[in-house]
């Protein structure tokens, strides 16, 4: 069976693994991410010299990542976007390396061995502290014409508020906007608290707690309800904590529902699913874009 090295670079640590070609992780671990170029380069190519029998290096990074291997925007990880990091990495082996946002692998993962294996046209949502996630189309990942595919969170959900101040998706519907708002309804600082423990609270029949929980799902369903219909996917995958929780499914379609009952042209119901990968899901997606890249030779 053919093997591949992965790296999953993060602004805390630096995942690595061996994965196979089925999608099996025959080995990982993980190092504090170095706090330079020349130290990060050092990990991944010690780790590459130490298995040569591997088909390529996938890496995956935060950042908008061009075809040609320069990540742009900007990052806990400062020192990644600017330089071709795909030639730096490549530099000094024979191997073909891949290397794509972190959001894509984790879509790509899905589309390779999870929760919409089989499926050409597929969203996933990575919601956390922030509203992100991957465009897939037609099975491959969709960066758009500037790279910004799949930013969900940028999405304007009131355009009530002519200045716009805090009308992103990702300020009005992330786990750290909601948050927020309990942390003022209570007068207490925002880092007192944690999505976990809002959801703990509402389950004890805290009234702030349950109202910021009510308005999280209602903003999640418009959310995915525009994305439904800008985009038709077969299915939308719900990536991040938040995706941990049993009942999210349901709460999203209760809240789609409504909306759906009260806008009566509106006849397609979203396909709601979980993501099946979590902390491997970058490692994974990245092996994926490479084997494909290999298979097509545009590596």
């Amino acid at each position: 069976m053919n093997k591949y090295i992965a790296f999953d670079i993060g602004g805390t640590f630096l995942k690595y693994a061996v994965v196979g070609a089925d999608s099996t992780i025959l080995e990982h671990n993980k190092v504090k991410t170095p706090k330079t170029l020349d130290g990060l380069l050092k990990v991944i190519h010690t780790f590459a010299a130490l298995h040569k029998d591997v088909q390529g290096i996938a890496v995956s990074l935060p950042g908008a990542v061009s075809n040609e291997g320069v990540v742009y925007g900007s990052s806990a990880i400062p020192f990644i976007h600017g330089p071709n990091m795909k030639q730096l990495i490549a530099s000094g082996t024979s191997l073909p390396v891949y290397i794509e946002n972190d959001a894509n692998c984790a879509g790509y993962a899905e589309v390779w061995a999870g929760a919409a294996k089989g499926k050409k046209d597929v969203l996933v949502m990575a919601i956390g502290t922030g509203v992100g996630g991957a465009i897939i189309k037609n099975g491959e990942v969709h960066k758009g014409a500037n790279l910004h595919g799949g930013e969900f969170g940028s999405m304007l959900l009131n355009a009530n508020n002519k200045d716009m101040k805090e009308e992103e998706w990702v300020r009005m519907d992330s786990t750290l906007s909601m948050v927020r708002k309990v942390a003022k309804r209570k007068n207490v600082e925002p880092e007192s608290l944690s999505g976990e423990e809002i959801f703990t609270l509402a389950a004890s029949g805290d009234r702030f707690c349950m109202e910021a929980i009510d308005d999280f799902f209602h903003l999640l369903a418009i959310g995915i309800f525009n994305l439904q219909y800008i985009y038709d996917p077969e299915i939308i995958l719900i990536g991040g904590g938040i995706s941990a929780r049993k009942d999210l499914s349901e709460r999203i379609y209760d809240k789609l529902d409504r909306i759906l009952a009260s806008y009566p042209k509106a006849t397609i119901r979203p396909e709601i699913g979980t993501c099946k990968f979590r902390q491997n899901a970058n490692l994974l997606g990245a092996v994926y874009g490479l084997i494909r890249g290999i298979e097509r030779d545009v590596l």
